[in-house]
Order: structure tokens, then sequence, then C-alpha cells
């Protein structure tokens, strides 16, 4: 489907056909500016003409990454097509750089440094049949990684444990990049972020987002706290402030924590991918010249992406993926300590950034894959009692300490099961998601990958490093306990909680305490 509309009317000859031609060019191309900002909202947009110069020089730009490269992850591979994922980190600003945004958003004075209030890991598939998006929740404490303002050369130094949106003061959205790729190990090829006002143009141009409430709502408390969200229960068109407020909504959704207010913000965004792929509205010409101005003046992306040509051409690549193919997720968690912020959850977000990683849809519908891609192994396995197996404790996480023993324990295992030459190395206390069997050259791949099989370690675990002198086991975060690492399946963790962009009676439910 496409943003633009059809001409009416017959066929005109001669001049007067020529100007029609440039009066529907000009139509179409003034649409698809305007749903740039739905590209960078909700993932998707279609197509319109390629090229409107003027609204370049708007598209702010800023560096992809300006973190350490040691933490730089690596990009995918093509697969047999020589198509390769796309990630893209799209970030919601809470800026207020000027009156505008003060006005909106409220609580702070213009140059009050912006943070990264609502971020989005978009991933498109490879064959671009199915879409991922992964939230995180802003209050998450995360590592984030030493950044270099690429602006002014100020170094920020990496700091633990420090809530996730502040990454984007310590150098721009470059660091906010930087943090993810640390956490996830998931390579990002590009960024979008808008601000308040561009939400509000965008929920204009498009004329509303259809949302749901169980009850009627009102986020408002008596200190003053709340969005301001005031809606009548069922289902309602949101636009300009309004639909901001319901993307701000902590209060009066649910639990009231962070956690619910993302909720909201994929039934919106799946809401408006509905909308924008109907074709319902964006008829007013003039209207959406105006618009296109805002949003792309909102609109900031990495140097990569920064023209009018090349968001077009990645919106192409965006709209081949079918409506129920979209999957809004967060990033499974546990609450910390305090009960204020939160953590990665252990082996759920291990297993959603593995998912990611390895282009696997999280709606479950991809076809069965027919080719592995574990590398063919020739060398024949030795007899058991002669594999000299080395067994490292890499049990710890961010959000649990290592097991202790555990190395000991699955040495004595392996013994067990007739691999009398294994022996547990206590020097190194390692921290992998998942457990790994690592080998340093071709001729102990066959033992390598033996060890893996009789202990139900999946083969794509077996890995060739030239880190391990020889076959090394690292028992991983997967695996605490037990005498069997049973194979991961590829289902999207519960814990998750998916959301198809084709629900439409996906409706939020409001705290009792908010109702009017």
């Amino acid at each position: 489907m496409s943003l633009t509309s059809q001409d009416g009317g017959g066929r005109q000859s001669g001049r007067g056909a020529q100007d029609g031609d440039r009066r529907r060019r000009r139509r179409r191309v003034v649409r698809w500016s305007a749903s740039v900002l739905a590209l960078a909202m909700a993932g998707t947009a279609t197509a319109g003409y390629l090229y409107y110069e003027h609204l370049n020089g708007n598209i702010r730009k800023e560096s992809l990454n300006i973190g350490d490269s040691k933490d730089r992850a690596t990009k995918a591979k093509a697969n047999a097509a020589g198509q390769t994922p796309l990630n893209i980190l799209l970030i919601g600003s809470d800026a207020r750089d000027s009156a505008e945004n003060v006005k909106l958003g409220g609580a702070a004075d213009i140059g009050t440094a912006a943070r990264a209030d609502v971020q989005m890991l978009l991933h498109v598939s490879a064959d671009r049949t199915n879409m991922s998006v992964v939230s995180m929740p802003r209050d998450t404490l995360v590592d984030i990684p030493r950044c270099t303002d690429a602006k002014t050369g100020k170094v920020y130094a990496a700091t633990a444990d420090t809530m996730t949106n502040a990454s984007l003061e310590r150098g721009g959205p470059g660091c906010t990049v930087a943090t993810w790729e640390k956490l996830t190990d998931i390579h990002i090829d590009h960024f979008m972020m808008v601000d308040f006002s561009g939400v509000v143009s965008m929920a204009d141009a498009i004329g509303g987002v259809p949302v749901c409430v169980d009850a009627n709502i009102y986020s408002h408390t008596s200190s003053g706290h709340g969005s301001g969200l005031k809606l009548e229960k069922g289902t309602t068109s949101v636009k300009g402030k309004q639909a901001l407020q319901w993307l701000r909504t902590r209060y009066g959704f649910e639990d009231g924590s962070d956690i619910a207010r993302t909720k909201a913000q994929h039934m919106y965004m799946n809401s408006m991918v509905r909308q924008l792929r109907s074709n319902a509205t964006l008829s007013n010409p003039d209207k959406l010249l105006g618009l296109a101005e805002t949003a792309t003046k909102a609109l900031t992306v990495d140097t990569g992406l920064g023209s009018v040509t090349k968001l077009y051409d990645l919106s192409k690549e965006l709209k081949k993926v079918p409506t129920d193919r979209i999957t809004m997720t967060t990033m499974p968690f546990v609450y910390s300590s305090d009960g204020n912020r939160v953590l990665p959850r252990p082996t759920d977000a291990a297993k959603l950034w593995r998912l990611v990683r390895e282009d696997v849809a999280l709606d479950g519908k991809d076809k069965k894959k027919t080719t592995t891609t574990t590398t063919k192994v020739t060398d024949r396995a030795a007899a058991d009692d002669r594999i000299a197996v080395q067994v490292q404790n890499g049990t710890k996480s961010s959000t649990e300490t290592a097991v202790t023993g555990r190395a000991a324990a699955v040495t004595e295992l392996l013994v067990g099961k007739g691999f009398t030459k294994a022996a547990a190395d206590t020097s190194a206390l390692l921290s992998e998601d998942e457990t790994l069997v690592r080998y340093p050259s071709a001729d102990l791949a066959g033992d390598a990958q033996r060890v893996a099989k009789v202990l139900g370690i999946p083969a794509g675990q077996v890995k060739k490093s030239t880190d391990v002198d020889g076959v090394t086991l690292v028992v991983g975060a997967d695996w605490r306990s037990g005498t069997k690492c049973t194979a991961d399946d590829d289902t999207t963790p519960a814990s998750a909680n998916a959301l198809n962009a084709s629900d439409t009676k996906a409706c939020m439910h409001v705290d009792p305490d908010y109702t009017w």
C-alpha cells in the first residue's frame, strides 16, 4: 500500500497533461515526506517519490556509534541469497531544546540534557519477510561504555549500573547505540531519533491513531504527576498532544510502571502501522507541506541515513514486511534489589538477543531451515577417554553471581561419562550467556563436537577460537544447574510479552485509581 492517494479525473493532453503530472508528482513527494517520521516511530513507511531537496537540509545527522571500537558488535553475515538483516535503533528523546518541546514535555527548562526515554531495536529479517521490535525500559540498569562526543571531543568515562536513558546525554545518540551493542552484541546499522514535537506533528499528519482503554482514564495525581491523558472507555483516535500523552502515560496504565508504558507504546505503534498502510488520510497537500517541514526538523539520524533519498530507500525495504509479521516485544527483565529499577532477565534476555542476532522471527512463523550454518567437520573424534577437556565456569551474568563450583561439577559429570581427561580450570571466572565448546584448530573439531553431543550442547555453540589451547567447555548462564545442557529452542520467551501488529483487539488495562 502507498501513503499517496490516487488522483481523480480523466487524462489530459499537451501542456495540461505535463502540468498535471508535475502537480501529482509534487503531491506524492510532500505526502511521502510527511511519512518520514512514521518511519522513525513505527518502523514502516510507504512509497512516494525519491527526492525533495528542501527537506534534506532539515534532517539533523550525528555519528552512528561513538563508543570504543573494541565494543562494536560484528555485522551479521549474508545468507545464501546475499541478503543481510537490518537493525535500526529507534530513540524517543525527551529533549527540551525549544519552547515547544518544553511546553509539551513540561518539568524542565530549555537546554536540559536530553535523555533516551524510548529505546526500541527494530530488526528486519535478511529476507524481509518479518520484523521484530524489542523495547528496553528507560530505567534498565546497564553498563554504558566510554563514549566520545564527535562534535566537541569530550570523553565520557565508562559507567556501570547506570539507567540506560542516560546514555543519550553522554555525547549523543551514538552513545545509546554503543550501549545497545555492548549489551546485546547485535550490530546496529542505523539510528533514528525523534522528539516531543515530532511525535505530535506525525500524529496530526496521519489524522489520528486509534487506541483502546478498558475503562475511563485520567492520568493525573493530586501532586501533579501524570501525562494528563483523559479518555473514555473504548477506542479513541488520538492525535497531536493527546497522542504524546498516550505515549508518555505511566500513571493510570496497569501497574503504573515503565513496563506498562512500553506496552501502550507498542499498541500505538501497531495501530499507526495499520493506519499508514490503510491509506486512510493524508489527503491535504498544503497541510502536509507544513507537517513535513516540522517532521524532518524533528528527525535526527546517523550520517549513513541522512538524506530523503536514503530514507526513501529504507522505507521500501520496510514496507516489504507484511503487517501480520511484525512483532513488538519488551526485553525480559527482573527488578533490582531496591525494586526501583530493572535489569535484563539473565536467561530470557540472553535468549531474545540470540534470536535477533541469528535472525530468527519472534512470531514463530519462520520456515524450518533446510540447511545448517554449522561448519562441516571431517576430523574424526578420538575415543572419549583420550579427549582432554578444560572446563571453565562462565555462569556469571549481569544480575547473578557465578554458581560456585560449577566447573568442578560439570567436570565430574564428564568424567562419569568416560571423559577421564576432563579437568576444571578454576583460574578463570567468565561470563557467557550460553554454554560454548571452543577448540583451536581443525584437528580438534571432531573432539569438540563429540563433547557437545554427549552433553546436549547445540552444534551451533561449538566454536573455533584462537583464545584456547585445546578443547574448552565454558559452562554458561543458560546451564546453571542440572546434568544436561538441553538444546535451546527458538521460541520467543513468554516474558518478552510479544504483541503482533495485526492484533486489533489489544486494549490497555486502566488502574481503578485513575478512572473517572
